[in-house]
């Protein structure tokens, strides 16, 4: 009898096997030894059984015969792959031992307890859990098997997530669905995360712009020269700000105060998941996505990176001595010059910036391994590179600076100054070729996108004489306005969701919450993918907006008084309870009552909600096809549909597409002798009588604004907006306002 190594996917299998039996013969599907037989899943070969495997009954959707509670969940195989599935299952009668070397998560904990049940094998588990596939980690860890059952927390809390996910998708997509006759998908984490989306949306859209005016006020001191911003209260009397400028403008004054400290900036922390799929989203534009499968190539096909989906910014002190020689393995690369540059003492066991060990679970932080990187693509290159970056900054000293606060008085009237002064450029020589790096995430975990504008950094020297008098040269009025709350990206989505939704910047508080967050960092990026594929959000550019459909199904969930389904909090609450079984510090039978309940209730509550009018389910968007010049695009639709017994529609959650919902109505359309009514669309403001040949739109992104609610009433019912700040078509910077040029199309022009 042999032992059976049943890997994740086929590569780490082949990998597995050329490090510890090179000989083995390839039999395609497994690979065979003296004493080893290696084969594979291909992901998940087995799945949740879908309701009519309990009931005939539940081929039909009806919301009487809901909920649906297994008392035991079956499973089936993936009918795709049941041929893989089948080897395993005849090998396995071969193998008096089963060596688990799935993935090291909970994923993979769960690919492999799913075989184990379906297939019934009874034998003795052993688990490999490493987080690179280089062959001397495949060796050690081999040489330091586990126990199987030193996991079996973590596969309780793997089955509680997957059975968790099954009842309230079934159950919430079936009874919404059924009640609003419109295939509508929700989720245990996409709802909540699309919550989030929407209530920003609501934010921006709510926004009122408000116009203001800084002084800057332009100081001289000998050969020094610097600038300091006005500190009275936040002004909108433009006249006032001018009278104060023109009074302190010439003028002498004195040096009210002037501080100077050092300080020092340390290298960024070492990537997890979350912020690696961040960092290439800010950089390269990168979806969760893309980066995931990316790092997984790198990690998998390459074997160039540790184990990517880690939710560790450290590594612990095992790890000190592989850091070590990797960054040897680095020398004669395109890396060679900064290998160089290195302080290899400034990574060692004691320093807790790097090496903690209390803050490493499952998986340390991503790290480069010390096998070469060739035959990269370009955009596993660029990965490669933020991870291979980031890992050598470690061995790098802070950056240095001088940072001077100066308070200038003249004419009574104070302006603050900021110089942050480049002493020492430490490890930001690793980002040197960079321009960008600014926009990087602080040490502090602060967003550089709301940095201070008061300060300056400069790389000569600076200083005044606090007791010398200066001579205000000048003083300049500059308009501002002051800013809506931010659309999201994918990578601010990102940070949400490891948060739940909480705006954290204390970083201990934000590390101590990656507990309790949306999914975890393997299944954040699907998430995100999910709400794209049903149709609740869609891109432009970088930017998340929610849809029509994603609007209808969060105002339907709350207004059937579930707010609790669309709470990010909530949800984030019990993926720390799953992190707490996985520990084995909480029960996962009492966590699927709650759920069990949570489900009845939801169906409850939707049970009793009065249905929507099938009107409010059509959505009519202007259709990316006309632009400024006013030319008419036809309007997109879509229609309510009733649920059939189809493979597709039993799919509830993941590829349930959800359809628009109640409609806003904003004003009486101004297109002569229409009648209809102005309602918002999913680019656009459109006519509801668009069938009767109505051709009026205004587009929502206009002359470089992001028009409101109120802005398109204003629009229609007066036939322009206020006084905005407004950008030409060649980008030119404009102000006025934008006013209707034709009833009929709802074309807009500037008035200056």
């Amino acid at each position: 009898m042999k032992t059976l190594i049943i890997a994740e996917k086929p590569d780490m299998g082949r990998n597995i096997a050329a490090a510890i039996d090179p000989k083995a013969k390839n039999h395609r599907s497994y690979l065979e030894g003296e004493h080893y037989i290696i084969t594979w899943a291909i992901g998940h070969l087995i799945g949740l059984a879908e309701p009519d495997a309990y009931d005939d009954k539940y081929k039909k959707w009806n919301i009487n015969d809901l909920p649906i509670i297994p008392t035991q969940f079956k499973l089936v195989p993936n009918k795709k792959t049941i041929d893989q599935l089948k080897v395993i299952g005849d090998l396995a009668k071969r193998s008096n031992l089963l060596v688990n070397s799935c993935d090291a998560g909970r994923e993979g904990q769960y690919i492999f307890s799913l075989i184990q049940r379906h297939l019934k094998l009874n034998q003795p588990v052993k688990r490999l859990w490493i987080s690179d596939l280089t062959p001397e980690t495949i060796r050690k860890g081999f040489d330091e098997l586990k126990e199987g059952a030193e996991y079996e927390n973590l596969t309780r809390a793997a089955t509680a997530r997957s059975e968790a996910d099954w009842l309230i998708g079934m159950n919430g997509s079936r009874a919404f669905t059924t009640k609003h006759n419109v295939l509508l998908s929700v989720g245990r984490v996409q709802t909540p995360v699309l919550a989030l989306i929407y209530d920003r949306q609501k934010q921006i859209e709510a926004f009122s712009s408000l116009k203001f005016f800084e002084l800057e006020g332009h100081f001289a001191q000998s050969e020094m020269s610097y600038k300091g911003m006005w500190q009275g209260e936040r002004a909108t009397d433009q006249a006032k700000v001018e009278a104060i400028a023109a009074k302190v403008k010439g003028k002498e004054g004195r040096v009210a105060s002037y501080e100077v400290k050092e300080t020092k900036e340390y290298p960024f922390k070492l990537y997890d998941l979350t912020l690696l799929q961040r960092e290439a989203n800010g950089k390269y534009a990168f979806s969760a996505k893309k980066t995931l499968d990316t790092a997984q190539a790198l990690y998998e096909k390459h074997k160039v990176i540790s184990y990517p989906r880690t939710n560790s910014n450290y590594v612990t002190e095992q790890n000190i001595p592989e850091m070590h020689k990797t960054l040897n393995a680095l020398q004669g690369t395109a890396y060679d010059d900064l290998v160089k540059g290195a302080n290899r003492s400034l990574v060692h066991k004691g320093n807790k910036f790097i090496c903690n060990p209390t803050k490493v679970e499952d998986h340390h932080a991503i790290l480069p391994t010390n096998r070469k990187a060739n035959g990269l693509s370009p955009d596993e290159q660029k990965l490669y590179d933020l991870i291979v970056r980031r890992f050598l900054s470690q061995f790098y000293p802070p950056a240095e600076y001088k940072v001077h606060t100066v308070l200038t008085e003249v004419e009574n009237e104070h302006f603050k100054t900021t110089v942050k002064e480049l002493l020492h450029l430490g490890w930001k020589v690793i980002y040197a070729d960079q321009k960008k790096e600014k926009a990087k995430p602080s040490a502090k975990g602060k967003d550089k996108d709301d940095a201070d504008e008061e300060e300056i950094e400069v790389s000569e020297p600076f200083s005044i004489v606090a007791d010398e008098g200066i001579v205000c040269s000048d003083a300049i009025v500059k308009e501002k306005d002051t800013q809506p709350p931010k659309h999201y990206t994918e990578g601010t989505l990102l940070k949400a969701m490891e948060s739940a939704g909480k705006q954290i910047e204390d970083e201990d508080v934000r590390d101590a919450m990656k507990d309790s967050g949306l999914g975890t960092p393997a299944t954040r990026a699907a998430t995100i993918e999910r709400l794209k594929n049903v149709g609740y959000v869609e891109m432009q550019g970088k930017k998340i907006l929610v849809t029509q459909k994603g609007r209808t199904a969060i105002e339907l969930i709350r207004g059937a008084g579930i707010d609790l389904l669309t709470s990010p909090e909530m949800t984030g609450l019990w993926e720390r309870r799953l992190n707490e079984i996985s520990r084995g510090t909480a029960s996962d039978g009492q966590f699927m009552e709650n759920v069990k309940k949570f489900a009845t209730m939801i169906v409850d509550k939707v049970r009793v909600q009065s249905r929507a009018a099938k009107t409010s389910f059509e959505s009519e968007a202007p259709s990316a096809g006309r632009g400024a010049s006013g030319k008419s695009a036809a309007a997109t639709k879509t229609r309510a549909v009733k649920p059939k017994a189809t493979g597709a529609a039993r799919k509830s959650t993941s590829a349930a597409a959800a359809s628009p919902g109640t409609i806003t109505l904003i004003t009486n359309c101004p297109s002569p002798g229409c009648g209809g009514s102005i309602f918002m669309g999913r680019k656009g403001y459109g006519c509801s009588h668009y069938k009767e040949g109505c051709k009026f739109v205004i587009w929502k992104e206009s002359y470089g604004r992001s028009l409101t609610d109120s802005q398109v009433k204003s629009l229609v019912e007066k036939g322009k907006t206020t006084k905005l700040k407004l950008q030409l078509a060649d980008g030119t910077p404009a102000e006025g306002r934008i006013v209707i040029r034709n009833l009929e199309t709802g074309e807009l022009s500037i008035e200056q």
